[in-house]
Formats: C-alpha cells, structure tokens, sequence
C-alpha cells in the first residue's frame, strides 16, 4: 500500500491486507482499494487482493484501476468487489457507465474524477492517477457522468491530495450542487476540521480519507519492512511521519462529527 501528495511520490506504507482489517474492526463504512498505476501499465491485477479481504471483512469494498470492460468489473465483482471505480476508462470510452450501469445497476458503478484547478479558476478532469491532461471540463463531465447511470461519484482535487491542508471546498460544493447522486469528497484532509468543512461547506454526501488514517495505523502498528520490498521504503525506514496531517483513528472522527450534528455510523462500546 502506498501514499502520496499530488498522487505523486508514493510511499510505502505496508501490506493492504493488515489496514484492511484494522480499518474494519476500527469501524470503517467502507474501503476503496485503488491499483494507482493501472491504466498507466495497461493491467488490472487486485483479484488476490479482493479475494482475501471479502473473504475476512463484511463492509463495502470498492475496486478501482485498470477495469476497461464488463468483463474486467464482472471478474472483480466476483472476486468479492460489491463497487467499481472507473476513471480513465470512462473518459476515453463513456459509454461503458451506460452500459455497466446497466448490467450490475447504478448502485454498483462509482465514478472517480481526478481534477486539477487551471489559471483561469476552472477544472479540467486527468487520468492515470493524475498524470495525463484530458481537456475535459470536470463539471460538464459530473453532469454527464450521472446522466450515463453512474450512482456515485468521488471528487479528487489532485491539487490537494495528500497535502493535509484541507478539501478543495469550492471544486465539492460545485460538483455537489451539480448532480443528484452521491459525492464522495477526496484529497486533502488534515485535521478533524477539514472533515467538518467539506460536509457542511463542501455540501459532500461522505468523505474519503487515507493519510489521517494509515499515518495513525502505522504509530501504534508498527510496520516491518521486509528485505527486497517494491518501491520507495525509506519514508517507513526513517521513522519519520508526515507532520502536516494529524493522525486519527476512526472513533475520534466519528465522535467530532456527530457531536457537530454530522450523522454517521456508529456502533463503538
């Protein structure tokens, strides 16, 4: 598992599966498992992944990265997916929301935008996790995004991914006002506040959150790196954490949000 800023710069953090668990028995209301390189590599490759975590954990599990086809989301389905995420396969061919929507039901089909702000205060959508410009302008594509049969849609400021420095509130609370389905505000939070902020302000339906909770696992589960282990280890060898975001687990979040009138799930003793 990694994590970066700018969804560049991945860092190691650990095997999927131990944060999987923890995050379930934590009280998470969903997990979304994103191969970040996918497209990028032409591949889709979490089927062992999937497997091993539906098999233990008994909440949402959305898939994301590489799914170009029915076939590519009917083979993570089964492999114990009950959501699937598409980006760049979506851009480059819409039609396949109109037709997974139609064959695994709006409910099933997430759509993820990755957008960046232009100088001139507008938002064009990328793909391969950030990297490859579209010229697709991101709120004319949520508007079409539901109108293909998609039931969710998660926002990614790519500008604020990973920095701890808050949720892009004005990209959220456009695209929230745009559409009638779900959004999903992703990218950027920090604190206890920017959860707050995003949800009242950014007027999103849930947020995603990675940094606040994996930097929270990994001090009080420490991590051992293996020899030979893929990708840059150096942030875990260092000890080092990033000190911008706050580490917090998932009670705290949810005791701040419903004592600020937020209501979420919540069944901790």
């Amino acid at each position: 598992m990694v994590k970066g800023i700018h969804l560049e710069g991945l860092r190691v953090l650990g095997r999927p599966e131990q944060f999987a668990r923890y995050y379930y028995e934590a009280g998470a209301d969903e997990l979304m498992y994103m191969d970040v390189v996918a497209s990028l590599y032409d591949r889709n490759s979490l089927h062992d992944i999937i497997s091993l975590t539906a098999r233990e954990i008994f909440i949402p599990l959305t898939v994301g990265g590489g799914l170009r086809t029915i076939d590519d989301i009917k083979s993570v389905l089964k492999a114990g997916a009950d959501k699937v995420s598409l980006n760049t396969a979506a851009i480059k061919n819409p039609q396949i929301i109109r037709e997974a929507s139609r064959v695994f039901g709006s409910s099933t089909i997430v759509v993820t935008i990755e957008a960046i702000k232009q100088p001139d205060g507008s938002y064009l959508a990328y793909i391969d996790n950030g990297r490859q410009h579209t010229g697709v302008n991101v709120a004319e594509w949520a508007k079409k995004v539901e109108e293909l049969g998609a039931g969710e849609i998660v926002i990614t400021s790519v500008d604020c991914e990973g920095t701890g420095l808050g949720f892009d509130i004005e990209l959220t609370q456009a695209i929230s006002r745009m559409v009638s389905i779900p959004v999903i505000a992703h990218g950027g939070a920090g604190n206890l506040e920017h959860l707050k902020q995003v949800i009242l302000e950014g007027e999103a339906d849930a947020v995603a959150v990675s940094s606040i909770l994996h930097y929270d696992f990994i001090k009080h589960n420490p991590v051992k790196v293996e020899s030979g282990e893929e990708g840059n280890v150096e942030f875990l060898k260092s000890g080092k954490r990033y000190n911008v975001v706050n580490a917090l687990n998932l009670k705290i979040i949810k005791d701040y949000l419903n004592s600020n009138g937020i209501s979420c799930r919540y069944d901790f003793e």
